[in-house]
């Protein structure tokens, strides 16, 4: 009789003080059975006939456990194949080889199915609870460097901190620091590139998971511009963006005004143009 791999029929349990396992993979495991990951990956990620096309969801999880687990190369999915380690997964890990082929496979395109694989997760997450639903949200949008090594990876340039890396966006849900979208960027990629079609993107995808509430969003100077405010008032999303103190702004905070025995501020300055790199900033 075949004996059940499911995750959520194992306890995790040790004889050992000093030892050191992956069981605690057995959390995230549960919760992609769950969720059903492999088979959305398995349905939304097709790479035609090019290499690697096969069983995509159970490649998706193993690099993602592979992640989970600290990895942070293809080799590092050797983790998974260590000891009994693959008995917590509830799926088979694939070699690293396997892995490494399945990914040169993919294409801008192929990226975009990711997207939807991220969104389908979330919406199916926050539908069982987890999601804000009609409360409001603030959403964090942020650029970070990835360091990467060897002058021969795609997009790989050095920007404004003198690392040569990748420069993507990320918006975080600032309640819970859950990732709602991200980006990819070359490394010498302007902190706001790309930050209008980001935000358009954002919004219509976390209003399709079920985020029905007021939305809130935040950035830093690097993000000031007509462009991006202007997404945000025509989807209805509150903003607090810092903005770069030059001279245009020091007059247009010294313009404000205050109604004696009233707390609000009246600004009646227009909008200036986006300075071309973030200074010394004031909310």
């Amino acid at each position: 009789m075949r004996s059940s791999r499911s995750p959520g029929r194992f306890d995790v349990m040790f004889d050992d003080d000093h030892a050191v396992a992956n069981a605690g993979l057995v959390l995230t495991a549960s919760l992609a059975e769950r969720l059903g990951i492999e088979s959305l990956a398995d349905s939304i990620i097709d790479l035609g006939d090019r290499p690697g096309a096969a069983r995509p969801g159970r490649k998706v999880m193993t690099l993602v456990q592979s992640m989970v687990a600290g990895g942070d190369c293809i080799d590092d999915v050797d983790v998974l194949r260590c000891a009994s380690t693959e008995q917590v997964l509830g799926h088979k890990a694939m070699a690293p080889s396997t892995c490494g082929t399945f990914l040169r496979s993919f294409t801008f395109g192929h990226v975009r199915q990711l997207d939807r694989l991220s969104e389908a997760v979330m919406t199916r997450a926050w539908a069982v609870g987890a999601g804000p639903d009609d409360r409001p949200m603030t959403i964090d949008m942020d650029s970070t460097i990835c360091e990467v090594h060897g002058s021969a990876k795609q997009g790989a340039t050095f920007g404004y901190t003198r690392v040569r890396g990748l420069h993507p966006l990320l918006a975080t849900r600032a309640e819970t620091g859950e990732v709602l979208h991200v980006r990819m960027r070359k490394g010498s990629a302007n902190s706001g590139r790309g930050a209008e079609r980001f935000v358009n993107e954002l919004v219509a995808r976390v209003r399709r998971a079920g985020a029905t509430g007021q939305l809130t969003l935040r950035a830093d100077s690097g993000f000031w511009s007509r462009k991006t405010i202007k997404a945000c008032k025509r989807l209805g999303v509150l903003v607090s963006i810092t903005v770069s103190q030059h001279d245009v702004i020091r007059k247009a905070i010294a313009a404000i005004t205050t109604t004696p025995g009233s707390t609000s501020t009246t600004p009646t300055v227009a909008s200036p143009r986006s300075p071309r790199r973030p200074g010394r900033t004031c909310a």
